[in-house]
């Protein structure tokens, strides 16, 4: 299941003394200053920040499955190894859904989004590849370059790592998820296509850190480097873009339209929350459908949603303490609907958590549908009040 997101169109004006009309609202240079102090702090503490820490996890979880092939290989016992790097997972996870309100620009722009998050897994093919010698020899030999170029979307990501590293059990002649760490017995192409699985997600990992920071460790530049010297690097700078709102080569007009793009991607999370990986659970009328479950082996799915979440409530209130952040100008234009959309977040947050055992009770569960509200009465408030607001 592929994301759709809203792409915002960046209009063209010109800013003068008075800016430029927008959404039918003025720019003036008092906005502009205050929502200029608000980008800054969101692309280098909230969007670079996030995807610097997801890079980071997507490097050590990759160096984990390396010495668990390396231990198969030798036959020795990696059970240690398989909890480490499922924790490592988990956290590399954790960045990434806390990274979905800001999922316009680079994830969406280069298909970073659906090549690293897609679902449900295809295992008919996943099969067929684990038994094909000739394709395994491939992956084998190019690792993260053959899974990013040649497999499909429903064959690499998050989710088939998480098919591999976490524990499932057969049942109804489907595979069910114990959130528990995969026993001790991978085959040795498993682990071979481990690797590569990971090694591709690492090195998209540090793409969207690369695109949004304009270059990435040196660490980090090597492992999106080819043996030829060629970088992947897609060589743009897209928080220049943001911060530079307004000058020349910045794709964003005023700071308005730049705030305005971090409340769209807000309210594109929270639309997707709420409609799909909340309510297609929850409305599904078949078994198969269990396949709207977004992270069915770990049992991640409920942290995911309450992570999404989050990364609205960092967008709008700043994921640094003290940073100037969205929240500030609302509450100087209307302080009530900025304690409105606090609440809203909280309320949805704590609506996600409440949820018990999603992955087998999300059908018609009134915790769910509680859940749904919520996160509605969220999207609402930013759709309806929030942005409204900033485009005047």
């Amino acid at each position: 299941m592929k994301k759709i997101l809203r792409l915002a169109v960046c209009a063209a004006c010109v800013m003068g003394f008075m800016a430029c009309e927008k959404g039918g609202g003025t720019v003036t240079n008092d906005k502009e200053e205050a929502l200029k102090k608000v980008i800054a702090p969101y692309v280098n503490n909230t969007v670079i920040a996030t995807y610097s820490e997801m890079a980071t996890a997507g490097m050590t979880l990759l160096d984990q499955c390396e010495q668990i092939l390396d231990k198969i290989e030798k036959g020795e016992d990696y059970s240690a190894l398989m909890k480490e790097a499922d924790a490592s997972w988990r956290l590399m996870r954790k960045h990434w859904e806390q990274s979905e309100a800001f999922l316009y620009g680079p994830a969406a722009n280069y298909s970073i989004d659906p090549h690293i998050d897609s679902w449900p897994l295809d295992f008919n093919a996943m099969n067929a590849l684990l038994n094909n010698e000739a394709q395994m020899a491939q992956i084998e030999e190019e690792g993260g370059a053959y899974v990013g170029d040649k497999l499909g979307y429903a064959l690499k990501g998050f989710h088939a790592a998480e098919y591999l590293l976490f524990e499932s059990v057969i049942k109804d002649g489907r595979a069910v998820g114990t959130g528990n760490p995969h026993a001790t017995n991978l085959t040795h192409a498993e682990a071979v296509y481990l690797v590569g699985i990971v090694e591709d997600l690492a090195q998209q990992a540090i793409l969207l850190e690369d695109c949004w920071a304009g270059s990435v460790s040196a660490e980090k530049e090597a492992l999106i480097t080819d043996e030829e010297g060629e970088s992947m690097s897609i060589g743009i700078n897209y928080g220049s873009y943001m911060i530079n709102a307004g000058q020349v080569g910045s794709i964003y007009v005023t700071y308005q339209e730049a705030a305005e793009e971090i409340i769209a991607g807000c309210i594109d999370i929270a639309g997707e929350v709420a409609d799909l990986k909340l309510g297609n659970p929850y409305i599904s009328s078949k078994e198969s459908e269990r396949d709207y479950i977004e992270s069915p082996y770990s049992c991640t799915s409920t942290i995911d949603f309450a992570d999404n979440i989050i990364s609205i409530q960092h967008a709008y209130c700043g994921a640094k303490a003290g940073d100037a952040c969205i929240s500030d100008y609302i509450k100087s234009q209307d302080k009530e609907l900025d304690t409105k959309m606090r609440t809203a977040i909280e309320e949805a947050i704590n609506a996600i958590e409440s949820i018990t055992d999603f992955e087998s009770t999300a059908k018609a569960n009134p915790q769910v549908k509680e859940a749904i509200e919520k996160v509605q009465v969220l999207e609402n408030v930013l759709d309806k009040e929030v942005l409204p607001l900033l485009s005047k």
